[in-house]
């Protein structure tokens, strides 16, 4: 076990398990993010780890980023550590795999949507609703478009909808869904399967199938972030609509 506070990570039998661990909602805030930043830089150096899991402790996956972390005193150090995750993840062999029991959104949609596989609840939730607050997600931006086509994804993105378990995996969002109350016991079994494979054999063929979409994504965060730090940051209607999330008030949008 791991002596970080709010994420945990367990390794056995070549399967790391990094546990979200700040509840109610496992929202994802800057001290949050270092510590998963380094236990990944711990885990995906590892040549014995087959695969990576993520998931969230209690009935969440995870609501997201920290709004208060959108400010315009944190939104670089946040953009560079939340961005650093995927990053880290982007680049390594190991099999990454998101549980995802409940709320997988925002930055936690992100989160979840980026591993190789999702395995979702039937009470599973995905969207992406930054547009509300006058911010848009950048790493859904990148992934989202080759993963369900660009017209779910503007829908996802543009729009902010949320979908649950089955319609995300009627589109491609995710791999598998299994009832409530079967969940971990069919994960486990998922997990299983994977554990009776040879580990650097795992390893190899996941770099060689994600050659070409790696090189992209990482490409397209480069793009994507610069966009949001250089140009979204910008617009009053960003900064307002954090403002007024924080002030639970209804956001007055000038459209500049």
């Amino acid at each position: 076990m791991s002596n970080e506070k709010h994420v945990k990570l367990e390794i056995a039998e070549g399967l790391a398990t990094i546990t979200l661990d700040r509840p109610p909602l496992n929202v994802l805030n800057v001290p949050m993010m270092i510590e998963l930043n380094g236990l990944l830089e711990n885990v995906l150096t590892r040549n014995d780890t087959a695969a990576l899991l993520i998931r969230g402790s209690g009935k969440a996956f995870s609501a997201g980023v920290d709004v208060a972390d959108h400010t315009a005193d944190r939104v670089g150090e946040m953009i560079r550590l939340f961005h650093g995750i995927f990053r880290k993840m982007a680049l390594t062999d190991a099999l990454t795999i998101a549980a995802v029991q409940g709320a997988a959104l925002g930055g936690g949609c992100e989160l979840a949507c980026f591993c190789d596989i999702v395995l979702a609840s039937e009470r599973a939730k995905f969207g992406q609703p930054e547009v509300q607050v006058g911010v848009f997600p950048p790493v859904a931006a990148c992934v989202f478009p080759p993963q369900v086509g660009i017209k779910k994804a503007i829908e996802l993105n543009v729009l902010g909808a949320t979908i649950d378990g089955k319609e995300a995996h009627r589109i491609g969002l995710v791999n598998q869904v299994f009832p409530v109350e079967e969940f971990d016991k069919r994960v486990g079994e998922y997990l299983e399967g994977i554990k009776r494979l040879s580990r650097p054999v795992v390893r190899l063929a996941k770099r060689a199938t994600s050659l070409l979409v790696r090189k992209q994504i990482l490409e397209q965060l480069d793009a994507a972030e610069a966009i949001y730090l250089d140009e979204l940051m910008k617009l009053h209607d960003a900064h307002e609509g954090i403002a007024a999330f924080l002030e639970k008030r209804p956001p007055i949008w000038k459209h500049a």
